[in-house]
């Protein structure tokens, strides 16, 4: 579908990439993972000849058609919602030209059955783009990116920047393009929505290509990765969970023979220095020059030796760090959330969740005393000294410093050397750290804020959303600090990886209500649908008997007409999977040289090859249909 052939790229003396080679297929769940500045997003770019690449071909399938999602924040046209997203997908183009064609028929008798024939055609292109069907696919991808109720009315120009993402998403995926290509595509979106996006894409019929940091999407939609680094791409042909295992054990063996070749190089060296300038050793001190040339030299990757930080801790405060009394918070009309009662002890590792917009990042503002409440009380425990890491703590940097000079403020045990080493790992390198900080990008001042917060003595942190603009290694490095840190954590984070790991406990704000949860970030999401369940079967058995008798007939008739169209698909997946097979048979034999002599046999493959193709395109028709009759019984 996609082949790209020794694709070379560079900015100046920096080279992007280096005889570049990669295959997308049609049926690609590609994950493309790198540091950050490995040119990931330019690759994409390239793809969407956005950006021109220096050297080198990429040949797409005849009428492939692409669609991309950047990462980038963007500005939508000042329409109403549900009209922007008609504009995109070309129905609302159609529309008009329906609309033109039927005022034409009402004003004038002329042309009559011109207009009408002009009528049914358009018709028909509106039928097969889905127009009739639009706004309620439409609504569907809204509400599962968190859309509300009437939202699709309110103009694009009133949403904030993270929906404007969102509503851009909803166009890419009413589109329905051959090719999916993604760049971060989870950056602005809460747990639920993600959830849903991973489950919608598991059923896109096309390829889809992403770029992302986000460990647990990438475990749940893509089955194969490829590494971008210095330029050129590895690809392992299976998921990101065993892609990190098989990476690690490479490093492994990596640093295991570079240490052996090192040994093995200091002998050398140290013979040749012992003996060079003896007469009667010379003869052995060239061949040992001449061994010292030919070895191939291994190098390891840059960054590639493990830093480590330890966030230095106040002592250690009262048994009862924080507690919050019937906490409420108005914005004018808006009540974020009222009511809101709970304790935290020391050395307790909390997770706020919730969707965008239930008031995750208003209340930290409150617990951080960086906003009043509206009614409620607040108390911080005895000696506790706490640390607040907001999106917006790029505000806490001083921009007459340079980037180094930021580093050097903060009081630490940690030596200049230790310092730009951990700088290394918030991705400041080099010159880097003496640009000044008033010309840093937005995540560039996040990671410097940080990596200050990283140094502070304390033994209460408040995170929000720590993980944002920081590649693989570098969250990393901030997990393992955080999993020592023997204070207490409070966090709120999309990164449901690094929740994991780090909390035993989540606190969510649901509908302006805090609810408890007393386990880790995968008990939660379990204990949370045990218990809407709970309170769905307690709201059926508050109604009428001959109701619930009714209700309970059709629920128990759509869970056995859903086993049996999940039985359809399988059997259907199957078949498309075994066609598939034997077609790629027949294009191997195709291209065998002793078939390619035998015009008989290459005429009855390719008759074979034809019905084939068609068997598997009435396959996918059928397997889409069933799909979309499952979601509508779901």
């Amino acid at each position: 579908m996609i082949d790209i052939k020794n694709l070379n790229l560079s900015f100046g003396e920096k080279v992007i990439f280096k005889n570049l080679n990669l295959r997308i297929t049609d049926s690609a769940r590609l994950g493309i993972v790198g540091p950050n500045g490995a040119g990931k997003t330019t690759l994409l770019r390239v793809l969407m000849n956005e950006t021109e690449h220096d050297g080198g071909s990429i040949e797409r399938s005849k009428n492939l058609s692409l669609g991309y999602l950047p990462q980038d924040l963007i500005e939508l046209e000042p329409v109403p919602l549900m009209q922007y997203l008609k504009d995109k997908a070309g129905i609302a183009a159609i529309e008009k030209k329906l609309r033109d064609v039927e005022e034409k028929l009402s004003a004038t008798q002329e042309n009559h059955d011109e207009l009408l024939n002009e009528h049914s055609r358009l018709e028909r292109r509106f039928e097969n783009s889905g127009g009739f069907a639009f706004e309620s696919m439409a609504m569907k991808i809204l509400h599962g990116l968190g859309f509300k109720r009437n939202d699709e009315i309110k103009n694009c120009r009133d949403f904030s920047g993270g929906w404007k993402m969102r509503i851009a998403m909803a166009a890419l995926l009413l589109s329905s393009p051959d090719v999916l290509l993604l760049d971060e595509p989870t950056n602005h979106l809460d747990t639920e929505s993600m959830e849903w996006l991973e489950g919608w894409l598991r059923t896109h019929l096309g390829a889809v290509v992403t770029v992302s940091h986000d460990q647990r999407f990438l475990e749940n939609t893509v089955n194969s990765i490829a590494e971008l680094e210095h330029g050129i791409i590895n690809f392992y042909p299976f998921g990101y969970d065993e892609y990190v295992e098989v990476k690690a054990q490479n490093q492994e063996l990596l640093e295991k023979a570079y240490a052996r070749q090192q040994t093995e190089i200091h002998k050398i060296e140290s013979f040749i220095t012992r003996f060079r300038y003896k007469a009667t050793k010379a003869a052995q001190v060239q061949s040992r020059v001449k061994q010292l040339e030919k070895i191939e030299r291994i190098e390891l990757a840059a960054g590639s030796k493990t830093v480590k930080i330890k966030i230095p801790e106040a002592p250690p405060s009262g048994w009862e760090v924080l507690k919050v009394s019937e906490l409420a918070k108005v914005y004018g009309d808006l009540r974020v959330f009222e009511n809101v009662s709970f304790i935290i002890n020391r050395g307790e590792r909390v997770a706020l969740v919730g969707v965008n917009g239930a008031g995750k990042s208003t209340l930290l503002r409150l617990l951080s005393m960086n906003e009043a409440p509206t009614a409620g009380n607040i108390k911080l425990g005895h000696n506790v000294k706490f640390a607040y890491y907001s999106q917006e703590s790029a505000m806490n940097i001083n921009y007459s410093n340079t980037v180094w000079e930021e580093a050097r403020s903060v009081s630490s045990k940690l030596n200049d050397v230790e310092r730009r080493n951990l700088l290394g790992a918030f991705l400041f390198s080099g010159d880097e750290i003496y640009k000044s900080a008033a010309i840093l990008s937005g995540g560039e001042k996040a990671r410097l804020a940080l990596y200050k917060l990283m140094l502070e003595e304390t033994n209460f942190l408040i995170l929000d959303e720590p993980t944002n603009h920081l590649d693989h290694d570098t969250r990393e490095i901030v997990e393992r600090a955080l999993m020592k840190y023997q204070g207490t954590l409070l966090i709120v984070s999309h990164d449901r990886h690094f929740l994991d790991a780090l909390a035993e406990r989540v606190l969510e704000i649901r509908d302006g209500v805090l609810y408890d949860y007393p386990g880790n970030y995968s008990w939660f999401l379990d204990k949370r649908e045990e218990n809407l369940n709970a309170a769905s079967e307690s709201s059926n058995s508050k109604l009428r008997p001959e109701i619930r008798e009714r209700k309970n007939k059709i629920e128990n008739s759509n869970k056995q007409e859903i086993k049996e169209i999940k039985k359809l698909i399988s059997q259907c997946e199957k078949k498309i999977s075994d066609s598939e097979a034997q077609l790629n048979e027949i294009d191997s034999a195709l291209c065998d040289p002793a078939t390619l002599s035998d015009s008989t046999k290459i005429k009855n493959l390719m008759i074979e090859r034809g019905n084939l193709d068609k068997e598997i395109q009435d396959l996918y028709s059928q397997w889409e249909i069933l799909g979309e009759k499952l979601e509508s019984l779901n």
